[in-house]
């Protein structure tokens, strides 16, 4: 077995112990306290003793550091490694988003990681499918808790066939050995009709619950299908979602009683498939599934009931723009802020790029958003686009069109703004003063 070179240290905070000891960026670590560093994981387990030995290497030579916290044993080290190499996915999901997305995005969008790592670190979702035993060792031995599971279903079979891997091992033998090591989980099940609804569904939600509390939640999201899969998958429909939410609501009822908490969750999604009203945000709990859409709008809800508004003196227009399925909720924000003097229109883009059935406003692409609101602004309008909709720390759509072509194409100031009342609310009150100091 080849031992890969040393990982580099991409930078040295200034004033920190490493800094001060010597090490600089470009050096490679090779260890600390005897143990060999292969990525931040490592440098985040063993970098936290009081005292370190740092071994690193410059050009051919290793050097040893002897690096003191002192009483202060919280001090940070400062280093900072390069990007790791993330591992991708080798399964043929039925289902999988990245392999119904159209020719032509950036490459980065195509990526299908499967790194137990980037669950660790990122809550990334895996499906337990590529895990060498040594790395599931060191899952143990370093207690990387919690992870991110994709479940899908417990019966073997019928989640192979789901995740596209005959040779994929037994998820529940999987879960049953992390559980049994103390490592904490939170699992989803993509549901897909005809596939694991129904009976099969009962089944999984029974089995992960066996693994209480060890498997800290379970969350039920439907199938997104886009315009361009190749697969012929049904979508959830109205009795699907219906019947996934009356089987979810007696299983949160049973949990419930025996333990105070829910354990399994539905997606906003099933709810607005339903046509039912979303549940208040308690029922949500500590909200351990909310990256994954359970839960967000409830959070919305309550957050903008609690927002304290300002009165608003100001003939300003407001435009802002959001996927189908929420503009209803964010319409009843809308309307609150009528009554305290600001005009807010909502506009509910359908989703061209991917698919009409594609409603989350997440996914909507610049040109979407271009083509439905072209010739209906006026000059003097203020567009608002939630930052969830741009590329993380960024102002690029999915689709490489940036907030500022919105702006140039449309001739209207474009601002990105939080994806929350409180950051809504406060871009048209800097709207305000800003007009006013002109």
């Amino acid at each position: 077995m080849t031992i890969p070179a040393p990982v580099e240290i991409e930078s040295v905070e200034s004033g920190s112990l490493a800094e001060q000891a010597g090490i600089k960026a470009g050096d490679r670590l090779v260890s600390i306290n005897r143990k060999r560093v292969r990525d931040v994981i490592d440098l985040m387990v063993y970098g936290s003793d009081p005292e370190l030995r740092i071994v690193v290497q410059r050009g051919p030579e290793r050097i040893s550091y002897l690096l003191h916290r002192g009483e202060d044993w919280q001090t940070p080290l400062g280093i900072g490694l390069k990007p790791m190499r993330v591992r991708t996915c080798g399964n043929k999901c039925l289902f999988c988003f990245v392999l119904q997305l159209p020719k032509g995005l950036r490459k980065p969008l195509y990526l299908k990681d499967e790194d137990y790592r980037f669950s660790f670190l990122y809550g990334n979702y895996i499906t337990l499918t590529n895990l060498r035993r040594e790395e599931k060792r060191r899952i143990v031995e370093q207690h990387l808790s919690p992870l991110y599971i994709s479940v899908h279903a417990t019966n073997h079979q019928v989640r192979n066939v789901l995740i596209g891997n005959e040779t994929a091992p037994d998820i529940l033998k999987e879960l049953k050995y992390f559980a049994g090591h103390g490592i904490r989980m939170h699992t989803q099940i993509v549901l897909c009709p005809g596939y694991n609804d129904g009976k099969v569904l009962a089944t999984t939600i029974n089995d992960l619950y066996r693994l209480y509390p060890y498997v800290q939640s379970i969350a039920v999201v439907p199938v997104g299908l886009t315009a361009h899969r190749r697969k012929a998958l049904a979508p959830v429909t109205k009795a699907g979602a219906e019947a996934a939410l009356d089987m979810i609501h007696r299983f949160q009822h049973r949990f419930r009683r025996k333990h105070g908490e829910a354990i399994v969750f539905a997606a906003d999604e099933l709810y607005l498939k339903a046509g039912r009203e979303i549940p208040p945000l308690k029922a949500y709990d500590e909200l351990p599934q909310i990256e994954n859409g359970v839960g967000m709008i409830a959070l919305f809800q309550q957050q903008a009931r609690r927002l304290k508004l300002p009165e608003f003196d100001t003939q300003q227009r407001f435009v802002t723009v959001t996927g189908t399925s929420f503009a209803p909720v964010l319409g009843q924000f809308a309307e609150r802020l009528k009554r305290r003097g600001v005009e807010l229109e909502v506009v509910a883009v359908e989703n061209e790029f991917f698919g009409k059935s594609v409603t989350v406003a997440g996914l909507l692409t610049g040109r979407d958003i271009m083509r439905t609101l072209s010739g209906t602004l006026r000059a003097t309008d203020l567009l608002l686009i939630p930052d969830v909709m741009m590329r993380e720390g960024d102002q690029v759509f999915l689709d490489d069109v940036t907030a500022q072509d919105v702006e140039d194409i449309l001739g209207v100031r474009t601002v990105v703004i939080p994806s929350t009342p409180k950051g809504l609310v406060e871009s048209m009150v800097q709207a305000k003063e800003s007009s006013r100091g002109k």
